[in-house]
């Protein structure tokens, strides 16, 4: 569900010092990049490469090439909420069938992880550079079309299906971001620190409970900005007031496993206190990967049972798919907050409304 700056400032009037200059832009007051185009675009490959390597060590992946586009009809290339239709075209050489631009690799990820021939044991997985198109996303100041992830998936056993389980992999991606901010910083000294020394877990029950009368990027907004970095735990599935926190497809992440009699899911968001924008700022979509029986219980919640006659789906029921956890890390969106810029077309080359990209211009925000 994107969330525009201005939606949460007008809502929760906490942004008064910010200025929206449309209903998907906001510009904070005398923007003045901290780095130039040069050392930008130099800080970009070493927070890349740092955070790359660092996050292979802490979760034990091996790198391996993506695809840009698959088959479609296979299932294998994801929904995201559920109804965002992919780009598609035909092929039309000696090959004669229609492909879709990946919008994920969620799925992909895990048939990865049982047909590549060196194998993957329990406990090790592995990450790729995912790029993909998301032609239906509202562009703003954290999203646009063009979408670029550390996607990543891992072996897991049944045991391993819980939210502690949950939560030490996201302990160690955080440590992970901390560690590379302070690469950072004794590189770069003018870009500060921000990112508190734990990241605190709330689930989406909770935010409901905490904030009844607020809308759930308000409530993101809110605990984001008491705790500076927050885990949303369970999103997907009805919550008391019976509509989710946000929209999950029914065939990748588990979002209905009854974890206590109070809660379920067993997946989530890691947002961050964003203080140059003022607004919560989301750094990754994880969970724990649908078994059999969870992904029909899902399939027949959504409507969607037709999918169990796709080819992905198919091989999940008989048994030819691992456990898995896994989710994807946004890269641009790790640049855009470790060097305090104002917009994601700072640190990535994509296409705004004309509008925009005035606004940027006369406001000293360089899109490249």
């Amino acid at each position: 569900m994107p969330v525009t700056a201005r939606c949460l400032a007008s809502s929760l009037s906490a942004c008064n010092n910010l200025v929206p200059m449309t209903d998907n832009l906001i510009i904070p007051p005398e923007y003045d990049p901290i780095l130039d185009l040069f050392e930008t675009e130099k800080a970009i490959r070493q927070i890349k490469e740092f955070f790359e390597l660092n996050l292979a060590e802490a979760l034990n992946l091996r790198r391996v090439t993506a695809p840009l586009f698959v088959q479609k009809g296979t299932g294998i290339n994801d929904d995201l909420n559920g109804s965002e239709p992919p780009v598609t075209f035909r092929t039309t050489g000696n090959m004669d069938y229609e492909v879709e631009i990946v919008q994920s690799l969620a799925k992909w990820k895990r048939m990865a992880l049982a047909d590549y021939g060196f194998g993957f044991n329990h406990g090790e997985g592995l990450y790729t550079d995912m790029n993909a198109l998301r032609p239906s996303e509202n562009v703003d100041n954290l999203h646009s079309i063009y979408v670029d992830q550390w996607d990543w998936e891992r072996v897991i056993s049944s045991a391993e299906r819980s939210v502690s389980f949950l939560r030490s992999i996201v302990d160690r991606i955080y440590l992970v971001m901390r560690r590379t901010e302070r690469y950072v910083y004794e590189r770069y000294l003018s870009v500060k620190p921000i990112l508190p020394e734990a990241i605190t877990y709330i689930h989406a029950e909770e935010l409901e409970e905490r904030y009844p009368d607020l809308s759930p990027p308000e409530r993101e907004f809110r605990a984001a900005e008491e705790f500076g970095a927050i885990f949303v735990i369970g999103i997907g599935a009805p919550l008391k007031s019976g509509k989710p926190h946000d929209g999950r497809a029914p065939d990748y992440d588990d979002w209905t496993t009854q974890t206590s009699p109070e809660t379920k899911g067993l997946n989530g968001d890691i947002f961050v206190w964003n203080p140059l924008l003022q607004i919560p700022f989301e750094i990754s979509s994880m969970g724990i990967r649908v078994d059999a029986d969870t992904m029909l219980k899902q399939l027949d919640i959504r409507g969607c049972m037709d999918r169990t006659e796709l080819p992905w789906h198919k091989l999940l029921l008989d048994g030819s798919l691992p456990q898995s956890i896994g989710g994807g890390i946004g890269q641009s969106r790790l640049c855009m907050l470790l060097l305090e810029k104002a917009h994601i077309g700072e640190v990535q080359v994509s296409h705004w409304p004309k509008e925009v990209v005035d606004i940027c211009r006369e406001s000293g925000i360089p899109l490249l």
